[in-house]
């Protein structure tokens, strides 16, 4: 599928090709009609977009996830595990679930239809996603933090300090799933959004071009755009591969 939607975007038909595999001539006119915006393909400003997400979404959310690890891994302090439990049991259950919800929320603060409001949307229950990191929190030595409380450092100086420096490969791991998050998430862009166009995310701004209306013009415009999406994060994710699979290891073995 994907080999076929890499060369049906070099395809020089406008509509799905069904009868062949491979394009019958190849072009890099859809590539061009991607950044050039019109009534309905509005891309390069959908791609700003989500870039602008993604990067406030994955700070945020990896100072939360990083903050709660810490303090459910290395603090002691009462509802401890009742907390522990709750984020658990509360990560079984599918976010879109509480799309509703999360609509009227955000519509009683003026925030529907804004990028403000969709990276609230993905960062504020981002610390329920804690259990990997705190699985790599759990194996940094004790006797680190020990040795920083004698020299008269607070928690935050050790977690800031001491802690992150020696865990670059779940701030990676964290770090690299919270910025995919924005690029591939549809629900939410579409509730949150509504029809307020020129904030759409890619995910619910491509789709607009497969819908009845539009798929025989824009279906190859679509592929190219789909391509064009894939890149950042397969760039990112081979810089940051080797520190992803690090931190998924020792979280998931400890935790």
């Amino acid at each position: 599928p994907i080999l076929w939607l890499v060369v049906t975007s070099f395809g020089v038909d406008k509509g799905p090709n069904l009868s062949t595999f491979f394009p019958k001539a190849y072009t890099l006119d859809h590539y061009k009609a991607l950044l050039s915006p019109d009534s309905v393909n509005q891309f390069p400003q959908w791609m700003l977009n989500t870039f602008i997400v993604a990067c406030f979404t994955c700070v945020i959310s990896t100072l939360f996830v990083l903050m709660v690890a810490y303090a459910m891994s290395c603090m002691r302090f009462k509802a401890r595990k009742p907390l522990m439990n709750i984020a658990i049991i509360l990560n079984l259950f599918p976010g879109f679930l509480s799309m509703i919800a999360v609509y009227f929320i955000m519509k009683q603060f003026g925030l529907t239809g804004t990028l403000t409001g969709l990276i609230i949307v993905y960062s504020a229950g981002s610390g329920m996603g804690y259990l990997i990191a705190k699985g790599f929190f759990d194996t940094v030595s004790k006797s680190l933090r020990e040795s920083a409380y004698l020299e008269g450092a607070n928690e935050f100086t050790v977690f800031w300090k001491i802690i992150l420096p020696n865990a670059k490969p779940i701030v990676a791991n964290t770090a690299i799933n919270a910025f995919i998050a924005p690029w591939v998430d549809f629900i939410f862009v579409s509730v949150i959004m509504k029809d307020n166009y020129n904030n759409y995310t890619v995910a619910k701004g491509l789709y607009t071009m497969v819908d009845k209306a539009n798929i025989y013009e824009y279906y190859t415009v679509f592929c190219a755009g789909a391509v064009v999406v894939a890149v950042p994060i397969v760039l990112l994710f081979i810089r940051l591969q080797k520190y992803y699979v690090a931190g998924v290891a020792a979280g998931a073995s400890k935790g």
